[in-house]
């Protein structure tokens, strides 16, 4: 009974919104006055092709390499926090990576255009776009959500370093391995449940963020989340309402895959560092 709430809660700010726009994304508007409508695939067949392709394959890009520069920058400085003999540096750093990794949208768009944008302080500093940088880029999409995914991969991949046993170490090295055999054969294929299953949360992340690209490289880099953006405003297209729904029902896909992928590797790592 205390769980009913809940339900609830997830039935109508989740499941009503979702059931809309499944109907939504089959349906085309055939009175503009009751609204009434028609089934039709046509919106999911417009939303995987031309520039709407085009846009979700670069946000599949786009995730995925910043979730792998995450995941293998985001390891080293959990472990080199875990092993370290200082309390306080451990908890700086995971309570800096707990706001760093919640740090998104509006306001980063801004520190990143003040920082490295055309007139920013490193810019200018450094002399970047003598070099060729530019922060409105996918490059330069990328560096920004770097700022919140690596912490993201901290705060994610510790405890499953915590769970590395002591004696795991000590038998390797009875064993006379050394310490890159150890993290070879030992310690790596035990957290690699756990880094894959960061390395999918971090691409959830960044398929999702959608205020920090619009704010900072607009229309320039193309990407699924502007593009729902556009249809639902009208910024191209009058009446593409429907065709908005049926994007936001290839995101909803992408993330259920994702979260398939998710789950059973978050259980899998619980078994062995449990």
């Amino acid at each position: 009974m205390a769980t009913l709430p809940l339900f609830a809660f997830f039935v109508i700010a989740f499941g009503l919104p979702a059931v809309a726009i499944v109907i939504g994304a089959f349906t085309v508007s055939s009175d503009a006055e009751t609204g009434a409508g028609s089934f039709t695939t046509a919106n999911l067949t417009d939303s995987v092709s031309g520039a709407y392709w085009t846009a979700l394959l670069s946000s599949l890009k786009l995730s995925a390499l910043t979730a792998l520069i995450g995941t293998l920058v985001g390891l080293p400085i959990a472990q080199a926090v875990v092993t370290s003999r200082f309390r306080m540096l451990r908890e700086a750093v995971l309570t800096a990576s707990g706001v760093l990794a919640n740090f998104g949208g509006l306001p980063l768009a801004f520190a990143f255009v003040a920082t490295l944008g055309n007139a920013g302080e490193l810019t200018k500093l450094f002399h970047l776009t003598d070099h060729g940088w530019t922060l409105y880029s996918f490059s330069g999409l990328s560096v920004a959500y770097l700022y919140f995914l690596i912490p993201l991969m901290v705060l994610t991949i510790t405890p499953a370093l915590d769970g590395l046993r002591l004696q795991w170490r000590e038998a390797a090295q009875n064993n006379r391995a050394t310490g890159l055999q150890y993290w070879r054969f030992v310690a790596l294929p035990i957290l690699l449940p756990s880094l894959l299953g960061g390395f999918v949360l971090l691409f959830g992340s960044a398929f999702a963020a959608y205020a920090t690209a619009a704010a900072m490289v607009g229309a320039t880099v193309p990407l699924i989340s502007r593009q729902i953006a556009d249809a639902l405003s009208g910024n191209v297209l009058v009446g593409q309402g429907n065709l908005a729904l049926a994007l936001s029902l290839d995101m909803i896909i992408v993330a259920v895959v994702v979260m398939a992928i998710y789950l059973p590797l978050q259980r899998r790592s619980a078994r062995w560092l449990s």
